[in-house]
């Protein structure tokens, strides 16, 4: 499992060759691009013509539209334990455990918040 922060998305929603060869990557790997809704709250602006390449790139991925509490519980625990990171850097975390991987633009406080994780791991783009 491929988790996004906004980071990612916005990195990934480029439509630069850079991009595109990383997107080439991923989709070999076989495994869905999963965005939780909240990390749209970071990655849009809420104005359609600024957002529209985002908003492209996010029909091709897996929304995650609900917020399970288990996840969002595990999120507080990994900001605790950390204490570093965001809410929504935790909850992006959170999801991708166990054994997922976390795409970011913000490796350091991804990878502190993994640091806490099953078994995820960070990639930096």
């Amino acid at each position: 499992m491929i988790i996004l922060d906004s980071g990612g998305i916005t990195k990934l929603a480029e439509r630069s060759h850079e991009a595109l060869a990383l997107l080439k990557k991923l989709r070999e790997l076989d495994s869905p691009l999963i965005v939780p809704t909240v990390v749209m709250v970071e990655s849009l602006h809420g104005n359609s013509p600024k957002d529209a390449n985002t908003l492209r790139f996010l029909r091709t991925c897996v929304v995650e539209e609900m917020l399970p509490a288990t996840i969002a519980t595990r999120a507080a625990e990994l900001r605790r334990l950390s204490r570093h990171g965001s809410a929504v850097d935790a909850v992006v975390v959170a999801h991708a455990e166990p054994g997922g991987t976390v795409i970011s633009t913000d490796r350091v406080d991804m990878a502190r918040l993994a640091d806490y994780a099953r078994d995820v791991q960070v990639i930096d783009v």
